[in-house]
């Protein structure tokens, strides 16, 4: 497994739903490295995983849109320095991706967490080769740690 020792932190938070995160620390192990890798500095980083409703309400509120999503991430960072950041999941909206796109639920999840974390990385995903970029590395990291922690770590 990967191993990084430094005072980057990493938490979970459930809104009304939870998905059985099997192997947490080595999860936050593996995203802290995410970030090191990415040549970024981690403050904090909170991943909040809640419903539909609660994911809706927030991207009215804040982003001013009007349509479901399964990721919201915030960039709360004072300083370009050091990055803080939020990441909101809607845990519904991973479960129906996963059946459209014919995935395990465990892999969707962990790839909209790689995908929030990459956002905070400063990739975007907004023309058709950023999307291609962010698929690539989202990619890379699934597999990265695929090959470090078991198959069943997130059901």
């Amino acid at each position: 497994m990967v191993k990084v020792k430094d005072k980057s932190s990493v938490h979970f938070h459930f809104q009304d739903l939870a998905p059985n995160l099997k192997a947490r620390r080595k999860l936050k192990d593996f995203l802290t490295f995410l970030f090191k890798n990415e040549k970024k500095n981690l403050a904090e980083l909170n991943y909040i995983f809640c419903t539909d409703k609660f994911l809706l309400k927030i991207n009215k509120q804040y982003l001013k849109h009007d349509y479901y999503t399964d990721i919201i991430s915030f960039d709360l960072s004072d300083s370009p320095k050091e990055i803080v950041g939020e990441i909101y999941i809607s845990l519904p909206r991973v479960k129906q991706n996963a059946r459209f796109f014919k995935q395990r639920f465990s892999n969707e999840l962990l790839r909209v967490m790689f995908h929030g974390a990459l956002h905070l990385c400063g990739y975007e995903d907004e023309t058709i080769q950023q999307q291609a970029q962010m698929k690539t590395k989202e990619e890379y990291y699934l597999g990265r740690y695929s090959s470090l922690v078991p198959r069943r770590t997130v059901s």
